[in-house]
């Protein structure tokens, strides 16, 4: 975010925490749909679902964030982001609003606050009710995790998309 300039983000639930991430990294939200396990991930990755006509990977955010493991509820979603380039699904226990922020109410992540590791956070949101730790998505995938999965999406979904 530029210092000064008013952003956007999509504000998440993981457990009891709440996340923000920049609008304009969001495609869309989704509910959670079938996701097919694929042999051979990494842990974090759910596996793979097809989203109209499109295979793409899904992260368990929670995994990758080393928050303790839940089973989807009913308001999971899968939040639908481009990174890098490629299109990438990561599971969230729910999507409860997309906010105007001013940069003015973000502080500067402090390890003592949050329990996520702090090299995938870029501050925090102060609001009147809440904090919200918002994540930078690059920061979230190592460059070679993020090169592997681009190979990965592009090989499981020319082997799991039907032949035209």
């Amino acid at each position: 975010m530029a210092p000064g300039a008013p952003d956007q983000i999509v504000l998440f639930r993981l457990g009891e925490e709440n996340f923000g991430v920049s609008i304009s990294l969001v495609r869309e939200v989704t509910v959670l749909q079938p996701i097919t396990r694929v042999p051979r991930t990494p842990d974090f990755i759910e596996g793979v679902t097809n989203l109209r006509g499109r295979v793409i990977p899904v992260l368990d955010l929670r995994r990758r964030l080393g928050l303790p493991a839940d089973p989807p509820g009913r308001e999971a979603r899968i939040v639908v982001v481009e990174y890098q380039g490629e299109i990438i699904g990561m599971i969230v226990d729910g999507v409860s609003e997309v906010l105007t922020i001013d940069p003015a109410s973000v502080e500067p992540p402090s390890p003592y606050v949050v329990s996520v590791d702090t090299q995938y956070i870029t501050g925090i949101l102060k609001l009147a009710d809440r904090l919200v730790i918002l994540l930078d998505l690059t920061r979230v995938l190592s460059a070679e995790e993020a090169a592997d999965l681009g190979e990965f999406n592009a090989t499981t979904a020319s082997q799991m998309l039907p032949k035209a």
